[in-house]
């Protein structure tokens, strides 16, 4: 994954350890719809969890490991209703 293209700080500001969950879209999602289709992206490239919260998220998972791993699973969760149900 590319460092370049991580989270703007605006994104990463509003950003949720859990995502609100709800049977229908919520703002939460259209708002980080772009984190969601990056989360997808990554997990096809078999990228690493660490590195997704990293360079999705905007969290370090050395300094915050549970954080990262709670925030990501969420998101991941998320993202994969989004496709499958949503």
């Amino acid at each position: 994954m590319d460092r370049s293209t991580g989270t703007d700080e605006s994104r990463s500001s509003t950003l949720r350890e859990e995502v609100p969950w709800s049977e229908n879209l919520t703002s939460y999602d259209r708002e980080h719809f772009t984190i969601y289709l990056r989360i997808l992206d990554a997990c096809a490239d078999n990228a690493g969890e660490e590195e997704m919260a990293d360079l999705i998220l905007g969290i370090d998972p050395a300094l915050e490991p549970v954080r990262a791993r709670k925030a990501l699973r969420s998101h991941i969760d998320r993202a994969n209703w989004m496709v499958t149900t949503g």
